[in-house]
């Protein structure tokens, strides 16, 4: 099974963009890699995960972004799935951590983007673009 292919979406700030890209290609790969290389893969898409949202927290923080409570509650909340099925993945259950892989991060990422990031970002444009440079 591989990951369904994911649509990138631009939301016009080239390092959310690049990070996005990074993010897709990491996840694309995993949908396909073997069983024994998975888990240092998946360690590597949580890893660029956290540090991707931790920046995007910062924004929201420094630009007073009105809704960055929702938004990073939805971070916390995939990070925590992560976490769940990284301990399946220690445990040598791959299959899980596979269907999250494959059947509901491109999905989540493909929404979260076209939403919260979407408009974290012309948040920025509009009250701080300075933030932007």
């Amino acid at each position: 099974m591989t990951t369904k292919t994911i649509t990138a979406i631009s939301v016009g700030y080239p390092p959310i963009d690049q990070e996005h890209a990074e993010f897709i290609h990491v996840l694309e790969k995993l949908g396909s890699i073997s069983n024994a290389d998975f888990p240092a893969l998946f360690q590597e898409l949580y890893q660029h995960t956290e540090a991707h949202f931790e920046r995007e927290n910062q924004l929201m923080q420094q630009s007073a972004f009105p809704a960055a409570t929702e938004h990073i509650g939805e971070h916390l909340r995939v990070l925590g799935e992560f976490k769940q099925f990284k301990t399946r993945v220690d445990k040598g259950m791959i299959a899980f951590a596979r269907a999250f892989v494959n059947e509901r991060l491109p999905a989540w990422f493909e929404l979260h983007v076209s939403t919260m990031d979407s408009a974290l970002v012309a948040h920025i444009k509009k009250c701080n673009a300075s933030l932007l440079e």
